[in-house]
């Protein structure tokens, strides 16, 4: 009998120590980061914010903002690719990521969902559709009678709803371009800074371009509600601004005239 109480108290212990590990808590998300020494990163496929280059890297401005901040907390970036975009904020409170930094635009659903920073860039949604066909659309009444592609849970969603257009919602904005160059759609709605980086003559959709603009927007950073790296992120922001490298790398990503003031 005393064996078998043996056993159970060993067996007991491990399971509290098991749970303990794993249910580790920090008073600060950022004690937390530091804990598992990544920030890992959502995002999706967006030039000129977050793409990769020919060598599988991720680049763009956010992405090397984003790893520039990490080095500033000691810890490295991890960059995870959002399935569906409109479960960030899930994914936030699930801890599958630390932060989403993907030319966010600071709509009512992120500002409500999650902590985020002060905004640093300007943005407008805009519609894009095929060339031959421009000329016919350049109101957002004559834009009822088209079919939309937009990315599930944007600010193009908010827009197409905002309107009552008919629309399907996709994983990314790069997807809703690809069904509109497919003729899929017959148009979607995208941040302007990725109509600039991906459509038109010398890119990857040149038979598209941009139409109608609707809603000016701003970007920014969120993290989970009460985290204290949005201010440490503001700083960080301030900082780079200061120094310059902060419009410098707006320049290199050819978003300088985007860019608020700090």
């Amino acid at each position: 009998m005393k064996k078998i109480f043996a056993i159970l108290m060993a067996a007991a212990m491990m399971l509290t120590c098991f749970v303990g590990c794993k249910g580790k808590e920090f008073e600060k998300d950022s004690e937390y980061i530091a804990d598992k020494g990544t920030l890992i990163v959502g995002i999706t496929d967006f030039a000129p914010m977050d793409y990769k280059d020919e060598d599988g890297n991720w680049i763009g401005f956010d992405a090397e903002m984003a790893t520039k901040f990490a080095k500033s907390l000691g810890v490295e970036v991890e960059f995870l690719v959002l399935a569906d975009w409109g479960k960030k904020i899930m994914e936030l409170n699930d801890k599958q990521v630390d932060c989403v930094w993907n030319g966010m635009t600071l709509n009512e659903e992120v500002l409500n969902g999650m902590e985020t920073s002060k905004p640093y860039c300007k943005n407008k949604q805009v519609v894009v559709l095929k060339k031959d066909i421009a000329d016919k659309y350049t109101t957002k009444e004559s834009l009822k009678t088209l079919k939309f592609a937009v990315e599930e849970g944007s600010a193009g969603e908010d827009q197409a709803v905002a309107n009552d257009w008919d629309y399907v919602a996709l994983a990314a904005q790069s997807d809703a371009l690809k069904e509109v160059a497919a003729g899929t759609s017959q148009a979607s709605v995208i941040d302007l800074l990725m109509a600039d980086a991906m459509i038109g003559e010398g890119t990857d959709y040149p038979t598209l371009t941009k139409s109608v603009a609707l809603t000016e927007e701003d970007y920014g950073v969120g993290f989970r509600k009460g985290s204290d790296l949005a201010e440490k992120l503001n700083d960080f922001f301030k900082k780079c601004y200061d120094d310059g490298s902060l419009m410098e790398l707006a320049e290199k990503y050819n978003i300088k005239d985007t860019m608020i003031a700090w």
